[in-house]
């Protein structure tokens, strides 16, 4: 009988640790990626002796994926797959977790709602194409957008942005002085049509830009000189005449030909992509304004009453397409070249995030604010995630600033709870090894509690009812020794 009491009370003990179990789990169904926590019993048998009873085996998590929820928040994240956040707090110790409500800390790093930062490796190459060598950033003055692209290895681990913007050429350009007359005279119209043919082609080749991209081949500019005779220019009944692509371009006698040939020359520098000069001799030099575009120049001519008096022979240099990175280098030059003509500045910043190699890296806390990296005078954007590489937007540009580390575990039924949804590694766990390519980082997703109500319910009436018979249990033995007692007396 005394036996069946001890009995009884361990059955209560188990039972009264299984509800408090299934209780804390049905608390925790709306935390996010909590991971419920499972009891076992065993028996016990005390040797030399018939007592027995219930014990607990042991209370483990389950660390099976919750569901996972959209939502509209650009810093809430959900591993896809096995594997944790790495976050630290005050002290050195990396603790990992589930949970991906992130926010941002005052100072701009990435952070969890208990303030500990959210690790992972950043932007360590940043490199810089400056018409002003004092520029170091896109400030405000930076206010024209130029061209964007976003470049990722095939396995996700590089990621590298390229950004371009300058100053207002509408505004800064402007005629050039008439000393430049026949000599690749603009006028402020046209060094805006130019720049707006060269930005079409500089973003057409950026859009095909890739990471590494070495095998390539510069660019060469068309050239074609044409000796016009001068002596065939002596009146109002002589012109000049050539055709440039779709264009014929004609120019009658004026002043002298000296004037004649700087008119004619300065019309073809008018033309979308071209630029003409003229020597004394009467040498004519027409060239693109766009590396590896060919055109057609032909029928060069002198005219007299608008027939023509001589042909003129055009000596063609034909330009060289060119291809990848060596390309896009020409078309950008081109483009410097062409705003630093209409008094504008022009500013590229491209930043690399590398998170090969990770067990030669060390882990950094996540910076969204582009002040503090340096990128930008205007602090935030919105921020963007794309399988752990993640991006600050701010208007027509994207900057890759950091990329989100996951670890996974040999073991995980060894990390330590430590609160606040968070675990950290033992030796039974094992260390920690980098698992991004195996777990995929959702953006504007959470993981969801893997409690379950409906069975955590249930859970809860079967240790009720076990509780009530381990403590029927008692009072049960309980008569047989009072009636015992009864006996004896």
């Amino acid at each position: 009988m005394i036996d069946a009491l001890y009995n009884g009370i361990s059955g209560l003990n188990v039972n009264q640790n299984a509800l408090d179990t299934e209780t804390n789990n049905i608390s925790n169904v709306n935390t996010v990626g909590y991971k419920s926590d499972k009891i076992s019993f065993a028996d016990l048998m005390y040797q030399n002796s018939i007592g027995k009873g219930a014990g607990v085996a042991s209370v483990s998590k389950d660390f099976t994926q919750g569901n996972l929820k959209q939502t509209n928040n650009s810093l809430d994240m959900a591993i896809e797959g096995n594997g944790y956040f790495i976050v630290q707090g005050d002290s050195q110790e990396l603790n990992y977790t589930r949970s991906g409500n992130f926010t941002m800390a005052a100072d701009g790093t990435l952070q969890m709602p208990n303030g500990y930062n959210v690790k992972g490796f950043t932007s360590t190459d940043k490199n810089l194409k400056s018409s002003d060598p004092l520029a170091t950033n896109f400030t405000s003055e930076y206010d024209t957008f130029i061209g964007s692209k976003v470049s990722q290895s095939i396995d996700g681990q590089i990621a590298e942005t390229i950004n371009a913007k300058a100053t207002n050429y509408n505004l800064s350009a402007k005629d050039d002085p008439i000393t430049n007359l026949g000599n690749n005279y603009k006028t402020k119209d046209a060094k805006i049509v130019d720049i707006e043919n060269i930005l079409s082609k500089y973003r057409s080749e950026l859009s095909s830009h890739t990471i590494n991209d070495t095998a390539s081949v510069a660019p060469t500019y068309q050239n074609s000189i044409v000796s016009f005779d001068k002596t065939l220019l002596t009146n109002e009944y002589s012109a000049l005449s050539i055709t440039i692509g779709d264009t014929k371009i004609e120019q009658n006698f004026t002043g002298d030909a000296n004037e004649t040939l700087n008119k004619f020359a300065d019309k073809i520098s008018q033309l979308k992509g071209m630029t003409a000069s003229v020597d004394t001799n009467g040498t004519l030099t027409i060239q693109s304004l766009v590396p590896g575009e060919s055109i057609v120049v032909a029928d060069a001519s002198n005219k007299q009453n608008s027939q023509v008096v001589q042909n003129q022979v055009i000596n063609t240099t034909a330009a060289i397409e060119g291809s990848g990175q060596a390309k896009l280098d020409a078309l950008e030059d081109q483009v410097e070249n062409l705003l630093t003509r209409a008094d504008a500045k022009y500013l590229r910043i491209t930043n690399t995030v590398d998170a090969t190699n990770p067990q030669t890296k060390t882990l950094e806390d996540i910076q969204l604010n582009l002040k503090e990296l340096n990128l930008s005078d205007s602090e935030f954007g919105e921020v963007e995630v794309d399988n752990g590489t993640v991006f600050v937007k701010q208007g027509d540009t994207r900057f890759a600033v950091g990329k989100i580390m996951v670890s996974s575990f040999v073991s995980q039924e060894g990390l330590i709870p430590v609160g606040s949804n968070m675990y950290s590694a033992s030796a039974q766990s094992g260390d920690p090894i980098y698992a991004n390519d195996i777990s995929k980082v959702n953006n504007k997703m959470l993981e969801l509690s893997n409690s379950d109500l409906a069975t955590g319910l249930v859970d809860l009436m079967v240790f009720q009812r076990a509780f009530e018979a381990n403590s029927k249990s008692i009072t049960t033995s309980d008569d047989f020794l009072k009636t015992a007692i009864q006996l004896k007396k």
